[in-house]
């Protein structure tokens, strides 16, 4: 049975802009003379850039005031959103829902900016798109705010919505708030507890009743 809303995560699960993140973080890095370590992408997916700050400061001594770093990273990442492609299948999901008269919303841990930079590059800003960023709640994921946030904009319970995350942030999200929480990794792994977990397009069709 399709639900009633359906909530996507944005960087890695509806686009394909961990690579570009990945990328522009990793410049920002070499600029402030930090190597990045190798583990640096399992480190920061679905993490805020506030949080991933603090990370850097503590153990890689980062000194950079945040509002001149975080200038610097997305200074880096935005002329990099014309390459962005949606996740393969994401978007087609995304518009048969639509077709079908399902309410949907991008929630997610990015500021503004770039939420709004990364609807644009793949034509989901249009009037009426519903988005949460981590600028629009006081408590960013793994917190449940942000989609709660994303039922109230579209006007339904928790309960009859379904979350979807690449991340284990996201997931923890997704079930703090009470919805049914698909976790879609970019890669297969097992998902948290209480979380639907499915590995491909298909496998998520199948899941939202379509």
């Amino acid at each position: 049975m399709t639900p009633k809303a359906v909530f996507w995560d944005m960087d890695g699960t509806l686009v394909d802009s961990e690579p570009l993140h990945e990328a522009a973080l990793q410049k920002a890095l070499q600029e402030a003379g930090i190597v990045p370590p190798p583990d640096l992408s399992e480190r920061v997916v679905g993490i805020a850039a506030s949080v991933v700050y603090e990370m850097l400061s503590e153990e890689f001594g980062l000194r950079i005031p945040y509002d001149e770093w975080i200038a610097r990273k997305y200074g880096h990442y935005l002329p990099l959103v014309e390459k962005l492609v949606p996740r393969p299948g994401a978007i087609e999901i995304f518009r048969d829902l639509k077709a079908l008269g399902v309410e949907q919303a991008v929630v997610s841990n990015s500021d503004r900016i770039v939420v709004d930079a990364n609807l644009r590059a793949v034509g989901l800003a249009y009037p009426g798109m519903k988005s949460v960023s981590r600028n629009d709640v006081r408590e960013g994921k793994p917190h449940a705010e942000p989609f709660l946030r994303a039922a109230f904009l579209a006007g339904v319970d928790p309960a009859d919505a379904v979350a979807i995350d690449d991340s284990w942030t996201g997931v923890n999200s997704g079930l703090a708030a009470g919805m049914t929480t698909i976790f879609w990794p970019e890669r297969p792994m097992a998902g948290p507890s209480g979380a639907v977990v499915v590995n491909s397009p298909q496998e998520l069709r199948a899941a939202l009743g379509l």
